[in-house]
């Protein structure tokens, strides 16, 4: 993982760890660093995660991977000026459905304060049948383990799904479909479609502060500091 940090003092600042896409299969944290342009802005400290690629690796591979970079942050972070109770977490597409992995199951609290999901995969099923099948061939095991749509999550996390207005059928109707199901768990969930954007230009518009990509809320805790008028050029 990369870190970045905001100007000025390190003090117990909010972490925002960002996740990539591309199907599990390319590229890599180098990709997507400009996200923590955005972050940092706020007055977060960036977390960008990089993880093993399938086919070379399998899903269970990767989703350790991340879990192992949450636990890195918990015990490392107050040592860079971060604090680990100030924890989000958001992801892209595959990095979306990665996110997820973060704060399912029966451990909690997970330790994640609220999530953006934009442009998720939720139930891998479909995916079987799809271009994937040759390029990394998900196995019927792996859509049983790691399908969020078969999850339970911790009611405690602040969810964001966001999907693009241009992006394909499959996007809007997991988007959906995910939305209810954690709605059903109690979490506190909003689905939102991003006007004129596609599955790549939606997380493009994420390296910029403003857009309706960032909810005017997020990062949560970074945006109560803010108002609350935290002094960002502090040396």
């Amino acid at each position: 993982m990369d870190l970045f940090f905001p100007e000025g003092k390190r003090d117990r600042l909010p972490v925002h760890m960002f996740i990539h896409g591309g199907y599990w299969r390319m590229f890599s944290k180098r990709d997507y660093s400009y996200v923590a342009e955005t972050v940092t802005n706020a007055g977060a400290i960036a977390v960008i995660v990089d993880y093993a690629l399938m086919p070379t690796v399998r899903m269970a591979r990767i989703v350790d991977q991340v879990r192992r970079a949450k636990r890195w942050v918990f015990d490392n972070i107050v040592h860079h000026g971060g604090d680990p109770d100030l924890l989000t977490v958001s992801g892209h597409s595959a990095g979306a459905h990665l996110a997820t992995m973060l704060f399912d199951g029966d451990k909690r609290p997970s330790g994640i304060k609220a999530a953006l999901l934009l442009g998720g995969l939720y139930d891998l099923k479909p995916l079987q049948m799809s271009f994937l099948a040759a390029e990394i061939a998900i196995t019927d095991e792996e859509a049983r383990r790691f399908s969020p749509i078969d999850h339970s999550f911790d009611p405690s996390v602040d969810v964001d799904i966001l999907v693009g207005a241009d992006e394909t059928p499959p996007f809007h109707s997991q988007a959906a479909l995910f939305t209810d199901h954690l709605d059903k768990q109690g979490l506190t969930v909003s689905h939102t479609t991003l006007g004129g954007a596609n599955h790549m230009s939606s997380v493009r518009d994420l390296g910029l502060a403003g857009t309706d990509c960032w909810p005017a809320s997020w990062p949560p805790e970074t945006s109560a500091r803010s108002a609350a008028g935290r002094d960002r050029s502090a040396k």
